[in-house]
């Protein structure tokens, strides 16, 4: 009995891993018919350092989650198998991604200052958007994660973004998120159809540090991604 336990979670761990590198691959393949492999091993390596953000995340306040999953064009997530219990702790988790990611996309940036590669500014430019994307104010994408823990009415700024966003350079993808949007939309005209009030009951004070944690980020990741482009344009 306890050889089949050990080999069920041995299993478990086996199909996790499958699941990660899979995925992983496809998407690799797909990148590399377009962009070469030199950059989509790059970019893989953006979102996977993103997603696995969310996970420690994830693990570090207890929930169960899942390993790290890729769709070509469309991005990566991790499952959350058990719903985070209130707003902080969505917040912590949604944070967590574009955090990481950033630190991923500015230690390309170093590299890239430090040997001239366009590769790598590129690389840098690639994540710098994407965690900025990413942190618009709109379920559910991790920025209405976060901004949830002020209020879900900031969502209601994500959508002329998304829809301008989606103006300027139109996307499948855009439209995606746009979906995905309309049902937690709905929180913020009927209360009632969302999360219990208690969920949102968090002090003042944690509702500032998150407001000023995501603004920082999201003047940093935009002034870097204006900086870097200019770069690469020159």
């Amino acid at each position: 009995m306890g050889k089949l336990l050990v080999w069920l979670f041995a299993a478990g761990k086996l199909g996790k891993l499958m699941t990660t590198g899979g995925t992983m691959l496809l998407s690799m393949l797909v990148y590399t018919w377009v962009f070469g492999w030199r950059y989509a091993a790059g970019f893989l390596l953006l979102l996977f350092v993103h997603e696995m953000g969310h996970y420690v995340a994830a693990r570090q306040r207890g929930l169960d989650v899942g390993a790290p999953a890729f769709i070509p064009f469309v991005g990566a997530w991790v499952a959350l198998k058990e719903q985070p219990r209130n707003a902080e702790t969505d917040a912590y988790i949604g944070f967590a991604g574009p955090a990481a990611g950033t630190v991923a996309a500015m230690a390309c940036y170093a590299a890239a200052r430090d040997t001239g590669s366009g590769l790598l500014m590129a690389l840098a430019y690639s994540g710098c958007m994407l965690n900025l994307f990413n942190l618009i104010p709109l379920a559910p994408l991790d920025g209405g994660r976060i901004t949830a823990i002020i209020s879900p009415k900031v969502w209601l700024v994500g959508v002329p973004l998304l829809a301008a966003l989606f103006f300027v350079r139109p996307s499948p993808m855009l439209i995606l998120v746009g979906l995905l949007a309309l049902p937690q939309l709905k929180q913020v005209f009927q209360p009632d159809a969302g999360q219990a009030p208690e969920y949102y009951d968090t002090p003042l004070e944690t509702r500032i540090n998150y407001g000023v944690m995501y603004l920082a980020l999201v003047a940093f990741l935009a002034m870097m991604s204006y900086g870097i482009h200019e770069n690469i344009r020159t």
